[in-house]
């Protein structure tokens, strides 16, 4: 199977330019993806181009990450109702550096087919804007710029800054520095990227009289309608954090059943066979959420590491009863943020016995009922059962000294911050 093939059984070709079939079906081939460095982390959407130049580097071909350094002070207006805030240079540089080490973990860029990571602004900071109005303006008519759907979007509802208009070109400039750097000659984006993509194939024709070529993804919605990547927290990160390797694992098991089986193709490394077989499996078990746990360990491996891995594992287990062994407070709040809480003073809890604290928080309603419970084995205190109405809290049962976690039943927890 090709390159090209891969792309077309998983999923990933939404459009692409005359001849990048066959391109991608031939000889070696180098192709560049680029990245906005407007967050100091990348998200669950920058996934899909990454997994783009995965794909392109694991079928012997040369990719190329370009962190847009100087796009990314002009802003891309493709995909935005609304002007972008401009982010100063050190802003810039933060997140350069962030960005550029979540790449790495993706791609390799050591060995006999190295990938290489970039950023424009090396290229671009010493372009005159005479230069470049001359070498690359003069090849653009206003109408051509004008018919591109991410302008034209723009023009009917908030407008264009010249800034924003101008995107277009630069990005453009880009494509023919890495044709005439690095013989690249395909590039890869998001379907919001169609028209800055062919525009830079245009000027290589133009100016070069060479091909090149292009193929843009899916836009990514969910089953249920929704943008992809967004949750009732907010946007899911790549950085641990701003998103924790549990929730984001947690995104990935709470995926609806109809979206599996396409983000098994599109975001992991699993062969042909092994993702048909989770599919004919969810069909017929879904209960038993197979293909989602699959799903959340390949990516949560490949983004977090299997460190991270074991983390989320280990603290979607706390959840049903695992043990809190190497938990820090931090954590268990963020795995918990949605049970009940209650804080109390240090003096407080001060030679009560759990019996007493659970009372005090309200877990159970009544002493008897405590009891009750204690000698049917349905109260924990971080996890381990309590097997006496006498048992004391003491001062080393204090995650990092200031959590404890009372559990009723299997399910029930309540979360003591100690002040």
């Amino acid at each position: 199977m090709n390159l090209y093939q891969e792309f077309l059984w998983r999923g990933f070709v939404y459009q692409e330019t005359e001849g990048a079939a066959e391109a991608l079906s031939r000889g070696k081939i180098t192709g560049y993806i680029g990245f906005d460095p407007t967050a100091p982390s990348l998200h669950v959407g920058s996934l899909l181009p990454i997994m783009g130049l995965v794909h392109l580097q694991r079928h012997g071909h040369t990719p190329i990450a370009v962190v847009g350094g100087a796009t990314g002070m002009i802003g891309d207006p493709s995909g935005k109702s609304k002007e972008r805030v401009l982010l100063d240079k050190e802003t810039l540089e933060r997140n350069l550096l962030g960005i550029k080490k979540q790449l790495e973990r993706f791609l390799s860029f050591e060995g006999k087919n190295p990938a290489l990571l970039l950023n424009n602004y090396d290229w671009t900071r010493n372009l005159s804007i005479i230069d470049f109005l001359r070498d690359v303006g003069k090849h653009f008519s206003v109408g051509y710029m004008l018919s591109k759907e991410s302008v034209k979007r723009r023009l009917e509802g908030a407008g264009i800054s010249y800034t924003e208009f101008s995107y277009m070109l630069l990005q453009a400039y880009d494509f023919l520095h890495l044709f005439d750097r690095y013989g690249c000659k395909f590039q890869m984006g998001g379907s919001d990227q169609w028209g800055n993509i062919t525009a830079g194939i245009d000027l290589i024709r133009r100016v070069r009289g060479e091909r090149a070529y292009g193929i843009v993804f899916p836009l990514l919605t969910t089953a249920s309608g929704t943008k992809f990547g967004k949750t009732e927290e907010g946007t899911v990160w790549l950085d641990p954090e701003m998103t924790s390797p549990y929730r984001f694992y947690q995104f990935w098991m709470n995926a609806d059943d109809r979206d599996v089986p396409r983000y098994l193709r599109l975001f992991t490394l699993l062969p042909r066979e092994e993702i048909e077989s989770l599919e004919d499996e969810l069909e017929k078990r879904p209960e038993k959420r197979l293909a989602h746990r699959r799903l959340a360990e390949e990516v949560t491996r490949m983004v977090h590491g299997e460190e991270g891995l074991e983390k989320a594992k280990k603290a979607s287990e706390v959840l049903f009863g695992g043990s809190l062994d190497g938990m820090s407070a931090r954590e268990l709040e963020e795995i918990m943020g949605h049970v009940p809480s209650r804080e109390v003073s240090r003096e407080e809890i001060a030679g009560l016995t759990v019996l007493d604290l659970a009372l005090k928080s309200g877990l159970v309603p009544s002493r008897g009922e405590g009891k009750r419970l204690i000698s049917s084995g349905g109260l924990y205190l971080n996890n381990r059962k309590v097997d006496s109405p006498s048992r004391k809290v003491e001062e080393g049962d204090l995650i990092d000294g200031k959590l404890l976690v009372l559990r009723k039943g299997k399910k029930n927890y309540l979360l003591v911050k100690v002040r």
